[in-house]
């Protein structure tokens, strides 16, 4: 095993000053806007209300909390609820907004207490509504942290306390109502330009404050050079060891099997303030510099959205992940208001000698009888027989199997799969779990019934050779330069080329954000041939991005690997 040199806190450098701690942050507050009569602190869903709260109570203005002023709890239930439904996991895309939290009753009473008086401090989610014209502090929060709140059930959904729900249910109504609500007031207050200050509470009792001008020079600064976002790691009930000694974590963990190595929608940020790190959603750079980050075309297709996921899954040392499938596009739009699909690949960055990945129906497959032993093994009568209907192939490092919705698939045990996909994260329709339980010691959500609808029985044994497994092509091989594409399927719009290479390999970003791993070798420097930017080192396994307006650049094994082979994995969304 390789010694690491995987960055697991990569940072853009920004100037600017940085106030850190409540005291501090409150004596900032109260000097600059002394003459306010009021002042707003937005809130993201997910953050510490109450600290929040008791903290800006050092400012001596009189508190007005939204959440007081909302609709009753019972309403903002049975208003959400055709957006929630009584699915574990599943929901239907709200378009529900801020506004609609607020009856007539509570609205006018909110505004007749701003009102009364001066020197007051409304707090909350929704609070920019009611003073238009008073400075606005906003307080951010990582949506990967706000999972994290969930499971250890400590905060509220908007205008509902479902703390004690599980956390797949507190997920399932941010994913599909709050957090898209939450990021629709803050692109309005940026448009607006009404943020003065920004806030990191990520970390309980320890905020951070930055100014507006430094926030956006730091969005300016990232999407200016290539970079990369802050991975997160977590166990899972198949995981494995490997990214214990390649990321260099922690080796008392029982295992970890997930890495969100490039998941702008539910990554971080981190800025690098004077050697102190201040946190933010990396959906932020996505939000604030759309077309500079994802060009021009990718813009008109997804908006706002960052269309191509980089994760790991590890089960070296681990197990089976569920027998899987992802609907289609055409599902997805109909039954959960989402526009795209995860279709998906697994690229093998490393594997035991024994690791197969299962993929694509065998020839002949009776799809009655395989639903009927899939509703059977659900029940506990039986132990589904995977091999009788599932092409088991044997996996060896850098292969690449494709993986187009519909497609049933699975990575088995001794794999290291670089999974490159588009970015919807909650789409996977499980189909068996191999007997297991999952972490919280119950069975996992099995949706055989949804399943049934979008596996594409036609992708048989042939179609997998033919189509989906392997499928390299040679684009160039010369002067020291490989380029090989290597995908996707022609139903995925992610197109997919790797480069092997002893010398500097050009590249342009054809107009598209550019999302890369280095699969082989130790160290690569990325540079502009212009001097555009500066040169970024990148590492081992590491995945980073190109936004798409920096056009040419070029990657060249150094450090380590100075004089020795190196191997990229690309990829972009096709036109």
């Amino acid at each position: 095993m390789r010694k690491s040199n995987y960055d697991k806190f990569p940072s853009t450098v920004v100037e600017g000053p940085i106030h850190i701690g409540w005291e501090a942050i409150t004596t900032v507050l109260k000097d600059e806007f002394a003459q306010a009569p009021v002042l707003v602190l937005e809130l993201y869903t997910g953050t510490y209300e109450e600290e929040i709260a008791e903290a800006m109570a050092a400012l001596g203005r009189r508190v007005l909390l939204t959440r007081d002023y909302m609709r009753p709890e019972a309403e903002v239930a049975a208003m959400t609820e055709r957006f929630m439904t009584d699915d574990v996991l599943f929901g239907f895309m709200s378009n529900i907004r801020i506004e609609e939290y607020f009856n007539a009753e509570g609205r006018k009473a909110l505004e007749a207490e701003v009102a009364k008086g001066d020197n007051i401090i409304i707090i909350g989610t929704g609070a920019s509504l009611f003073a238009d014209d008073a400075p606005v502090v906003y307080a951010n929060m990582a949506r990967w942290e706000i999972q994290m709140r969930f499971r250890r059930h400590e905060v509220k959904a908007l205008g509902i306390d479902n703390s004690a729900e599980g956390a797949s249910l507190q997920y399932k109504r941010g994913y599909f109502n709050d957090w898209n609500l939450c990021d629709r007031i803050k692109k309005r207050l940026v448009k607006a330009g009404r943020i003065q200050y920004w806030l990191d509470t990520n970390c309980r009792q320890t905020p951070k404050m930055i100014s507006n001008d430094t926030f956006m020079e730091g969005i300016n600064a990232t999407v200016n050079r290539p970079f990369r976002v802050v991975p997160f790691f977590d166990p899972a009930p198949w995981g494995g060891q490997w990214m214990k000694d390649v990321c260099d974590l922690d080796r008392e963990m029982v295992n970890y099997g997930w890495c969100f190595d490039c998941v702008p929608e539910e990554n971080s940020l981190y800025f690098n303030i004077d050697g102190t790190l201040f946190e933010l959603p990396s959906k932020d750079v996505v939000m604030f510099q759309t077309r500079k980050l994802l060009g021009s075309c990718v813009e008109a297709r997804f908006g706002d959205d960052f269309p191509i996921r980089f994760d790991f899954l590890d089960t070296i040392g681990g197990g089976n992940l569920s027998l899987q499938v992802h609907p289609t596009n055409e599902f997805v739009h109909e039954h959960f208001g989402i526009h795209y699909t995860q279709d998906e690949s697994y690229y093998l960055l490393d594997a035991d000698e024994d690791a197969v990945v299962y993929l694509g129906l065998k020839k002949g497959v009776d799809s009655k009888a395989m639903i009927e032993d899939l509703r059977s093994a659900q029940r506990g009568e039986i132990v589904f027989d995977a091999e009788k209907y599932v092409n088991k192939l044997h996996a060896k490092k850098h292969d690449h199997y494709l993986i187009p919705g519909g497609t049933i698939h699975c990575s088995g045990a001794g794999s290291m799969v670089l999974e490159i996909s588009s970015t919807p994260s909650i789409f996977t329709f499980k189909l068996w779990d191999w007997q297991r339980l999952g972490l919280d010691g119950k069975p996992r959500p099995i949706n055989v019934e949804r399943g049934k609808h979008v596996i594409a029985w036609e992708r048989d044994t042939d179609f997998v050779h033919a189509e989906i497994a392997n499928h390299f092509e040679v684009l160039s091989d010369a002067d020291g330069v490989k380029e090989e594409k290597t995908g996707l399927h022609e139903r995925e719009f992610i197109e997919t080329r790797r480069h092997t290479f002893t010398q500097p390999v050009l590249h342009n970003t054809g107009g598209s954000v550019n999302v890369l791993n280095l699969v082989d070798g130790e160290e690569a420097l990325v540079d502009s041939p212009t001097g555009s930017f500066e040169p970024f080192v990148v590492h081992y396994a590491e995945t980073f991005i190109i936004p798409a307006h920096l056009g040419d650049y070029r990657i060249t094994p150094c450090g380590r690997s100075e004089g020795k082979e190196c191997m990229t994995i690309k990829a972009y969304v096709r036109f």
